[in-house]
């Protein structure tokens, strides 16, 4: 299957998100469903655009907030349900690991069946799962429910933006609708940790996710009033999502667990090889199908191939370092939960701005500036905390996590942007599913590998040490890719 790909375009203030963002909005515009959006019923262009907005902000403030307050709740669960460093990773990365696998295939599945019933789905399930986590007896059944969790956030977030598209026809309107829905997102990850931080200390960890239960019943009622969306014949590629849910599973399991059981175990060499075969049907799969779910001719461009890469070591770096200082905080510093919820707020606070600045940037320099100086700026920020020590000032650790902030702020919304205009319209949903896929596994396994490293308590700072090392790397490394193998493009005044 053929893809074509263009030069890259400056970055449009449309596909600003912070690096803590979820999904960006494209991602639920594979080319069946941005088809059904601008063909909807008239019935569903009657009805009020505010409750339209209202429910889908609603429920993806919801999701994305469930992706960052946990952290700093971490200790509160394993005091209260006992287990291992490598059983708190799974209550992370088990919500992210299905978010991510899932999400390629939710677009297709809200063609087949409607936008509205998708999301009631989702909906109901997410609803469903948190009520699960609250009553949760043992870690176990936590790790369960928070999978079912993620696979329920990742129908709901493009089935969402579906709902945005079908009921705004007037594109100003509907990028506004969608600039919000974006914001919404991205207020609820950076007050997560605060939130989750004020909620354990007050009422308890199981409060945080009893808070889902009203909002999923409100959500619920604001879709009953939205008339039914229309459906779609789009193919479910069942053996492409079955074989990269099993990649990736066994990937993140080999990589945390192999943290406790040595990675040349049998049980862990064993489990890589179940993902790399996992991996080769995925390709095999993908490259025989007609209509594939990742067509691998995207892979041919550079510019997928760096941004991709750009974003899964963004999103790596970002979330890895909120797990690692969560920790740090409470275990390292005995600080309570709502007070290491608190020492990101500096670090989240101007993401929002970064973002415009991001994109003024891209308009007068050309997107690869902000793309390079942000991934620079995070990678530096990693380094600038191995200064901080188990006794530091704990203004020293807030302060030196702000760049890591910086960082993203500004190379998210351009590299975004920049892979979207590198494909042809009918691919942009696609491309951004496939980006924003990396960007959460990136996250998934930087929470794996570096768990595993600070598994041992007595060799805590040894493993923050090495992460943060890494981390810095890896980020030096993409932003030099994106400075020598990203395709010019020219400022927007210039253009």
């Amino acid at each position: 299957m053929a893809i074509t790909t263009r030069p890259a375009a400056p970055a449009a203030p449309a596909t600003a998100s912070g690096p803590t963002a979820p999904p960006t909005p494209t991602t639920a515009s594979t080319p069946s469903a941005a088809s059904a959006a601008s063909s909807g019923p008239a019935a569903l262009r009657r009805t009020s655009p505010r409750i339209v907005l209202a429910a889908a902000l609603l429920s993806f403030f919801v999701i994305s907030l469930d992706g960052s307050v946990v952290n700093v709740a971490l200790p509160a669960i394993s005091h209260s349900l006992g287990g291992s460093m490598s059983g708190l990773q799974w209550v992370v990365d088990g919500y992210t690991l299905m978010f991510a696998a899932l999400m390629l295939s939710a677009g297709a599945l809200s063609d087949r069946i409607g936008a509205n019933r998708a999301y009631a789905v989702g909906l109901g399930a997410f609803t469903l799962a948190s009520g699960a986590c609250g009553f949760a007896p043992s870690l176990g059944t936590l790790v369960g429910a928070r999978m079912v969790q993620g696979a329920a956030a990742a129908i709901m977030v493009p089935t969402s933006l579906a709902l945005i598209r079908q009921t705004y026809s007037d594109p100003g309107k509907r990028a506004k609708a969608i600039a919000i829905w974006t914001a919404a997102g991205a207020v609820a990850v950076a007050v997560g940790p605060v939130a989750g931080g004020a909620l354990t200390d007050t009422l308890g960890w199981r409060s945080i996710f009893f808070l889902n239960l009203p909002v999923g019943v409100v959500g619920l009622t604001l879709l009953s009033r939205i008339p039914r969306s229309p459906r779609r014949a789009a193919p479910l590629d069942m053996v492409g999502q079955v074989s990269v849910v099993v990649a990736l599973a066994g990937l993140t399991y080999a990589v945390i667990e192999g943290g406790r059981a040595g990675f040349g175990s049998s049980r862990i060499v064993g489990t890589l090889i179940v993902a790399a075969v996992a991996l080769a049907v995925f390709l095999l799969a993908q490259s025989r199908r007609e209509h594939p779910m990742v067509p691998l001719g995207l892979f041919r461009s550079r510019t997928v191939l760096v941004t991709t890469a750009a974003g899964f070591a963004l999103n790596a770096v970002f979330y890895g370092v909120i797990f690692l200082f969560g920790l740090y905080f409470q275990q390292v510093r005995g600080e309570s939960a709502v007070r290491a919820g608190a020492m990101f707020v500096p670090m989240c606070a101007l993401i929002a701005v970064l973002n415009m600045v991001s994109v003024k940037l891209a308009g007068r320099y050309g997107p690869r500036v902000p793309m390079v100086i942000g991934q620079l700026i995070m990678g530096g920020g990693a380094l600038l905390l191995l200064t901080v020590s188990a006794d530091a000032p704990l203004a020293v650790p807030v302060l030196l996590l702000v760049p890591v902030g910086i960082g993203g702020g500004l190379a998210v919304p351009s590299l975004t942007a920049v892979l979207l205009e590198s494909v042809e319209a009918e691919w942009a949903g696609t491309a951004a599913a496939v980006l924003n896929t990396c960007r959460q596994v990136g996250g998934c396994l930087a929470i794996a590998f570096f768990g595993a490293l600070i598994a041992d308590p007595t060799a805590f700072q040894h493993g923050l040490r090495t992460s943060l090392i890494i981390s810095g790397a890896i980020l030096t490394a993409t932003a030099a890719a994106t400075a020598l193998l990203l395709p010019r493009s020219r400022p927007a005044k210039d253009a």
